[in-house]
């Protein structure tokens, strides 16, 4: 486990663990004196100065422990050889390395550990023969610094968990957050799909009739009032379906989605831009009803391919037909000849076709377009029309 992952300690934090280690060795520091005493007598200078000088040097030098754990650990082990009350520092220091999980490390400093209570009981003579005590300097040692070792191995253990839970919540975040540009992302193409859809048909028209009424000048008071109201009806329209749209934008869970255009709106599309005076001729042998997303692909098919014809052909004969049957296809097809003038380059977003492209492609159908020879131009859809009854048919037997 990294140092640089671990949670630097405030000022308490240090002061407890100091504190607790220095209560940890005072009961090793008064059995050791009490242990000289009794068998030589008043204890010297250094029990009582040196070996509490020695451990506040070594507490202090735990400051650093975590940047240099092993180092710092093995000398404030090396320095309780001669002084008791260090031992709670060199446990403290084991402790804190046994936090990293790192065997070798671990291995290095308890080795240093036993060494050097082996040596403390010599340094201070209070063992009585080597034969019986011997085993003593060992197994306790090596008891305390198994504790020692158990109680860091928990809390980095504990650490490496809390690391992991934070990285998974990190990580759950930033997913959440692409996710949700995602959805942004997807609703502001759908936002612009629609309004293109809805707003491009109506606008070209009004744009073709307004063309109209800037380059004829032989028109007669009757035709210009036909052009003018036909100009008004349909910026009335296209208002009526942007409100349609912003209607779809803020559908809620209390506000149902309004109904979408389909194919039987088709011939009412038909006669809206006939009306305002392109040339379209439409022929149908469909006479089943699709499946609303079949029938509303359908519908922004025609859509398209009207206004194009609008913007890039006036007056041209456009024909539209649709041929299909459940449980095949639903073909579509839209032809227009040349124009018979050449008209102004009308602006254009580019995102029309595209769009067609995407919806065409999310439904499983084909789409064609191409100029034709004559100077006119092509748009042909193929969409995939399920047989609803034949299916539900079958669910029943």
């Amino acid at each position: 486990m990294d140092t640089d992952d671990v949670p630097r300690l405030g000022a308490w934090q240090h002061a407890w663990r100091l504190t607790v280690a220095a209560v940890v060795s005072l009961p090793v520091w008064l059995s050791t004196l009490a242990l000289i005493r009794s068998r030589s007598g008043e204890p010297g200078s250094w029990v009582l100065v040196g070996d509490p000088l020695v451990a506040l040097g070594c507490l202090t030098l735990l400051r650093w422990r975590r940047r240099w754990p092993v180092a710092v650990a093995v000398t404030v082990t090396v320095a309780s050889s001669v002084s008791a009350l260090a031992t709670g520092a060199a446990l403290l220091a084991l402790c804190s390395v046994a936090t990293r999980r790192r065997p070798a490390e671990i291995g290095i400093v308890v080795l240093a550990y036993v060494t050097a209570s082996r040596l403390a009981g010599e340094v201070y003579a209070v063992q009585g023969s080597a034969d019986s005590m011997g085993w003593v300097q060992v197994v306790v040692p090596a008891l305390t610094a198994g504790i020692a070792v158990a109680a860091g191995m928990a809390v980095g253990a504990r650490r490496a968990e809390v690391r992991s839970l934070r990285e998974r919540a990190e990580s759950a975040e930033r997913e959440q957050s692409a996710r949700a540009a995602q959805v942004r992302a997807l609703e502001r193409n759908r936002i612009a799909r629609e309004m293109h859809d809805v707003l491009a048909h109506r606008i070209s028209l009004v744009a073709m009739q307004a063309g109209v009424l800037d380059h004829r000048g032989d028109l007669s008071a009757d035709e210009n009032r036909v052009l003018v109201h036909g100009i008004a009806e349909g910026a009335h329209q296209a208002l009526e379906e942007l409100r349609e749209v912003l209607g779809v934008l803020r559908a809620g869970p209390g506000r149902p989605e309004p109904p979408q255009p389909s194919l039987d709106r088709v011939p009412e599309l038909v006669a809206d831009t006939r009306a305002s005076g392109l040339d379209v001729r439409f022929t149908s042998t469909v006479t089943a009803a699709p499946p609303d997303g079949v029938g509303r692909t359908c519908y922004r098919i025609v859509q398209e391919a009207l206004t194009n014809a609008a913007k890039h052909a006036p007056g041209a004969v456009v024909r539209v037909t649709l041929d299909g049957t459940a449980g095949g296809t639903l073909d579509i097809g839209v032809r227009n000849g040349p124009a018979p003038l050449r008209p102004a380059r009308p602006p254009a977003s580019g995102f029309g076709l595209l769009g067609l492209g995407e919806r065409i492609t999310v439904s499983g159908g084909e789409l064609g377009h191409r100029p034709t020879p004559d100077g006119g131009y092509v748009l042909t859809a193929r969409l995939p029309w399920p047989d609803g009854a034949a299916r539900r048919r079958e669910r029943g037997a």
